[in-house]
């Protein structure tokens, strides 16, 4: 690919186009609010600081879980498992009925609901919200998690989930499978 590739679009056609291209693990964010739980698939997140452990996220602030993230100041990031594209696809969809009858989850000891079966979990209190467009950046400490090692995360790229494949070094490098 070159420079010219792609020019000619608009910055914002440039940005949708090169993150269409960028493999994102995915996650879903839940918190307890005063109207019950809520929740909302996340692509944007990332780890940043081991010490103290700190993750962000974006939310757009058109999203139906927006007032809750807003007025919260906890809430676990679970992670999805390979098999989870379901549930992903639910926590996207607005109006979606997302803590339904379909969905297994239970309540952590201090509140807020964590989905079964997912390959991690981290539960955070709220550090900082920094304003970044039409979306919050929601900066968060974790103080709890667990994860299962019997499960692979989910994948989301170019507009579709995928499983994650191990690399095989050996045929990228013309090497044979013997």
């Amino acid at each position: 690919m070159s420079a010219d590739a792609i020019e000619g679009g608009s910055p914002r056609e440039a940005f949708l186009s090169a993150f269409r291209r960028h493999a994102s693990g995915v996650a879903v964010l839940t918190v307890m609010s005063e109207n019950g739980p809520a929740g909302v698939t996340i692509t944007s997140l990332a780890s940043v600081s081991r010490e103290p452990p700190l993750l962000s996220f974006g939310i757009a602030v058109a999203s139906s879980c927006w007032p809750a993230v807003r007025d919260t100041d906890g809430f676990v990031v679970n992670i999805l498992a390979e098999g989870q594209h379901d549930l992903a696809a639910l926590f996207a969809r607005r109006g979606a009925d997302r803590f339904g009858p379909l969905t297994r989850w239970s309540r952590l000891p201090t509140g807020e609901p964590l989905l079964d079966g997912v390959a991690a979990w981290l539960r955070c209190r709220v550090r900082e919200r920094f304003i970044a467009g039409d979306h919050r950046l929601i900066l968060g400490q974790v103080v709890d998690g667990g994860s299962d090692p019997r499960h692979r995360p989910l994948l989301y790229h170019d507009g579709t989930y995928h499983a994650l494949i191990p690399y095989d070094r050996r045929k990228s490098a013309g090497g044979t499978d013997d």
